[in-house]
């Protein structure tokens, strides 16, 4: 059998990059994937009717648009696309009102009336700072490179969003829309560092916008793939490891599993604590998710809504606290948090000519079987009649 470098399990963009960042030091690198189509999570296909393109995971990614690393990668060369949506999201309130997330940060924050100034300056300090604290902030735990600028970050991240909310903010357009944000972590908006992801996600929007892969998350993994064997990388699909010994040779393997998955695993010999550490693990809450193939756009009330790519339908903080606290209660909310996605407004290739795509989801107890589809719908009807 002939010896590798490194041999990586699993093909999502983790599995890629750290192939590639090992092809770049001149390293021999297999990944084996267990699926027919490598990407992980980062997959497209037909699921409704034939030529309605659907992410199967996610599909807004100004992380990885963002990203310290992948962003160093010709990935352009490798036939990637990024499509920004006129509007990264809107956040409808009732009545016909809604709250825009624009790209440019004054914009956006006239539109939240005495909270125009505090919006500013919680956003902006990390906003102007995103290229130092990226990397501490991605990367894995370490002494950090800008110790105070990330701290100055910290101090608002680490609280819960209520407290946020509850000190910082007067508007309820302005405490729904951080908490949309937030909500995006499946975590109740008590909990410490809830804000965190609330600040992580606002200031991408500000600085990056919230791009998609044109012709879908599949493009990201495709592009990832082609860098990957241009640099010399081999795969290996339909592979399933149950039993390490049967992988190829190689000087380290690199596991790019679930924790379940490698506690599966045979003759994996691990330290006891750290085996213990993986069998705790708690995995997060569940999401109930729809496809839709469309006759025409979504048609929200607000015109502002029509233009953006992503919606956060949750009109009010109370609206969305109640939901997220739901779920870990193993409560399944009747007007549920929903985030919608509408990416052939600004993406042809998603659907065939004159139709449209959209998906949305909510959040449910873990292992929930649920039938959602009814609650979810409800809920857009809100505020798009028809």
């Amino acid at each position: 059998m002939k010896k590798y470098d490194a041999v990586i399990v699993g093909s999502g963009p983790n599995g890629y990059a750290a192939g590639i960042r090992l092809l770049q030091e001149g390293l021999s690198v297999l990944i084996i994937e267990a699926h027919a189509e490598s990407g992980g999570g980062l997959r497209s296909a037909e699921l409704t009717l034939p030529g309605f393109v659907h992410d199967i995971g996610s599909t807004i990614h100004p992380l990885a648009y963002a990203s310290p690393y992948l962003s160093t990668l010709p990935l352009d060369q490798h036939g990637l696309q990024w499509v920004h949506p006129d509007i990264p999201f809107a956040h409808p309130l009732d009545g016909g009102e809604a709250v825009m997330m624009y790209k440019d940060l004054r914009k956006t924050a006239t539109q939240l009336g005495a909270d125009a100034e505090t919006y500013i300056k919680l956003m902006q300090p990390t906003l102007e700072r995103w290229e130092q604290i990226a990397p501490d902030f991605l990367g894995p735990l370490q002494w950090p490179q800008h110790p105070f600028k990330l701290a100055r970050f910290g101090l608002k991240a680490v609280q819960p969003l209520t407290w946020l909310n509850s000190f910082t903010f007067k508007e309820e357009k302005s405490r729904a829309l951080l908490a949309g944000l937030a909500a995006h972590a499946m975590l109740p908006l008590s909990k410490f560092a809830s804000s965190a992801i609330a600040m992580v996600l606002g200031v991408l929007a500000h600085k990056v916008g919230w791009p998609f892969p044109a012709g879908g998350a599949m493009s990201l993994s495709r592009a990832l793939d082609s860098c990957y064997q241009s640099l010399g990388g081999e795969i290996q699909l339909n592979t399933k490891v149950s039993v390490l010994s049967d992988l190829p040779p190689s000087r380290a393997i690199l596991l790019d599993t679930s924790p379940q998955v490698l506690l599966d695993m045979k003759d994996v010999h691990l330290p006891w604590l750290y085996r213990q550490d993986l069998k705790r693990y708690q995995y997060g809450q569940g999401i109930f998710k729809m496809d839709w193939a469309l006759s025409e756009p979504i048609p929200f009330t607000n015109p502002g809504c029509r233009q953006a790519g992503t919606i956060h339908i949750g009109p009010t903080y109370q609206d969305i606290a109640r939901s997220e606290k739901g779920i870990w209660q193993g409560k399944h909310d009747e007007k549920p948090y929903v985030l919608l996605v509408q990416s052939s407004l600004f993406d042809k290739s998603r659907a065939p000519e004159g139709k449209h795509t959209a998906w949305a989801y909510c959040h449910v107890p873990r292992f929930s079987e649920k039938d959602m589809s009814e609650a979810i719908e409800n809920q857009i009807e809100r505020f798009a009649p028809g």
